[in-house]
């Protein structure tokens, strides 16, 4: 888990597994920070390490703007490491949810997000199975997630969260725990992985103990729900730190389904920031 949740230390370990990821380097001060940024090139993603929710997060395309981000996050988190990484603008995003035993390796869902890179998964209306994916994408998904839940050594769950470009696959960040994703998977698939992966994390049982047979449906969507009503003073803009305080599922038949496709449409590839 630590090694998943450092920044610096997990970049390093896609590193050494040749996965792609955004070009990165980790500071500990506002003046190193300005060293790293001037190398991977704004704009860039300020991360602070073992946070949730993207807290702390954003995008910044200047070095005063660095400057103030890194400073407040030093402030509010002393001692933490900041990764700055090369945000991959108007770059699509995806997440996976995999059950691995050490051994084996379960895909309990793909999904795909209608909003771009940048706007945290919380945030994102998400789309599973995935609906605009190739098979090059999705087989570059499967053969990293497969790298690193052995490489993390996992017993139960892993998330693993991609930035897509020119169907190139990059590796964002991976989750050794359940995300939200996995109990909308288990209501969508209509299988118990969370009992699955809690009796793997226990040692009671391997994969191929279990028979896992999702159900038939055409697509679920992962509906964020905001209360930006009860926090009127609330900045709704949305980005890296999420803002969403829960979800929905609304199932659909097809990709012609009006609902879908107005989403869709309504969709933009650029961030306000």
């Amino acid at each position: 888990m630590d090694l998943a949740e450092d920044r610096g230390r997990f970049s390093d370990l896609l590193k050494s597994l040749d996965i792609p990821y955004p070009l990165y380097g980790v500071a500990e001060s506002a003046e190193e920070a300005l060293v790293v940024a001037k190398e991977v090139k704004y704009p860039v993603l300020v991360r602070p390490s073992y946070v949730l929710g993207g807290q702390g997060m954003s995008i910044v395309i200047n070095d005063e703007e660095l400057e103030s981000a890194v400073i407040k996050l030093l402030k509010n988190l002393p001692g933490n490491r900041v990764l700055i990484d090369h945000f991959l603008d108007r770059a699509e995003e995806a997440e996976a949810d995999v059950i691995c035993d050490g051994t084996d390796i379960q895909f309990i869902g793909l999904m795909e997000h209608i909003e771009p890179a940048g706007i945290h998964s919380g945030d994102s209306f998400a789309v599973l199975p995935p609906f605009n994916l190739s098979e090059n994408v999705i087989g570059q998904m499967k053969e990293y997630a497969r790298k690193i839940a052995l490489a993390l050594d996992i017993r139960g769950l892993l998330n693993i969260q991609y930035a897509i470009k020119k169907e190139k696959v990059y590796v964002i960040e991976a989750n050794p725990r359940a995300s939200r994703t996995v109990p909308f998977i288990a209501k969508a698939h209509l299988v118990p992985y969370i009992n699955i992966a809690t009796k793997i994390m226990l040692g009671t049982n391997k994969l191929k103990d279990f028979k896992i047979e999702p159900r038939e449906f055409g697509y679920a969507i992962k509906e964020p729900v905001f209360s930006f009503d009860k926090f009127p003073n609330v900045n709704k803009e949305l980005g890296p730190e999420m803002k969403s305080t829960g979800e929905a599922i609304r199932f659909i038949d097809s990709l012609e389904d009006p609902y879908f496709r107005h989403l869709y449409k309504e969709k933009s590839m650029y961030l306000s920031k």
